[in-house]
Order: structure tokens, then sequence, then C-alpha cells
């Protein structure tokens, strides 16, 4: 099963046409998130949030045309992100994908928690599964093994990021590669490029971050 999550980021940030091209998709909504979905005809099968910033008549829409609302109270710990994450785990059997759009853009410190979350329980588990999406950029994160990945059409950059001490990072086929480089802190590894279709790449502790990106 394939979710999609938004959240609050701005939507100058979203890739072309989202809503436009995804109206069949499941949807939940975090926050400001599920209003814009609401607005856009979009029924979110779960809305999320403390709904702090909503206007009355907001909050009202959102619940009239979601299928579930949960309200969270402002001062939590969780973000509003990794809330939603946890409610989808609850609430969906078999996930193979979980979409998140409207993560990027805005404050850098909402940024880095939605990028350094997955290494957390419960999030680690579902780490492979997880993906951000903006106008530029496609992230996805990796646990240790061997891994092939496919070169976007409209994307150019490849950059691999260890989210943590990773050891024996190999990149077989790319146009910079690495021979089992062992790395004890985060690090960002920019502005690689595929060399074909796909490439490869391998590691044996830690998690990976890859984000294929265009101009």
């Amino acid at each position: 099963m394939e979710i999609n999550l938004l959240v609050g980021g701005p939507v100058s940030e979203w890739p072309d046409e989202l809503l436009e091209r995804n109206t069949d998709k499941i949807w939940v909504g975090a926050d400001r998130g599920a209003l814009r979905l609401v607005k856009k005809g979009i029924q979110p099968a779960i809305a999320i949030g403390d709904f702090d910033s909503s206007t009355k008549e907001e909050q009202d829409l959102i619940r009239e045309n979601s299928k579930k609302v949960y309200t969270a109270k402002p001062e939590k710990d969780d973000t509003d992100t990794e809330l939603s994450l946890k409610i989808i785990f609850e609430s969906f059997q078999n996930i193979s994908r979980i979409n998140i759009f409207g993560a990027t853009g805005g404050r850098i410190d909402h940024l880095l928690a939605n990028l350094f979350f997955v290494l957390r329980k419960p999030f680690y588990e579902y780490a492979d599964k997880i993906y951000i999406f903006d106008r530029f950029n496609t992230i996805n994160f990796y646990k240790p093994g061997s891994h092939a990945i496919q070169k976007e059409k409209d994307k150019k950059y490849l950059a691999f990021v260890p989210m943590s001490g990773v050891e024996k990072l190999s990149l077989v086929d790319e146009k910079y590669r690495l021979d089992e480089k062992s790395f004890k802190i985060p690090v960002s590894l920019a502005s690689n490029e595929f060399i074909g279709e796909k490439g490869h790449f391998s590691f044996t502790t830690g998690v990976v971050c890859v984000i294929q990106s265009k101009d």
C-alpha cells in the first residue's frame, strides 16, 4: 500500500501539479497540509494536527471533509511529520511506500527534523520505504546492504549522505566512485552523477540518505 503525506511546508516547493496529478491516491494531511488537500477537493483518509493556526471555519472544513481526524496538543514531543507517520504506521497495514510532500522549504530546523527522524524508533523500521519530494529533489533512505537506484529522467545530480557513522561505503558505478570508505560522522557527498540509467552502491552499517536533484 502506498500512502501520500502532505505536511505544511511552502506550496512553492511542491512538485509541479502535485495535487492535480494524484487525486486518486491515499492522502494523509498534517495540519495545513490537511487544509490544502480539502481545498483542492481531495478527501484525506486521515487529517492530523493541532490546527492552532487554522480558523474555526477552516477547522470545520477539515473535519467535514476528512475520513478521520486526530487532534494533537500544540505542545507535543513529535513534529507534525513524526506524529503523522506514527499514526500512518498504526492505521495502515502492508505499507510499501510513504511519499512525503511539503517537508522542505521554510524553517531549516523543520527540514533537519524531517531528515534525521529516520534514525529513531519507530521510524527506522520504515526508513527505506520513506521518500521526500519537492520541486527540485527526491530524497530516500537506505539501510545497510547492496542497492541499485534508478535515475530519474529530470534529475542530473546525485548525492550520498551518511546520516550517521557509516562503514565501507562503496559507490560502484557513479561518476565519482568510492571503495569501502568509512565515515565516523554525517557528511554530504554532493554533486555526484549517474553514468548510466542505474547506479549501484553498498555499505555495512548506518543509514545513507540518497538525493537526486535538478537545478
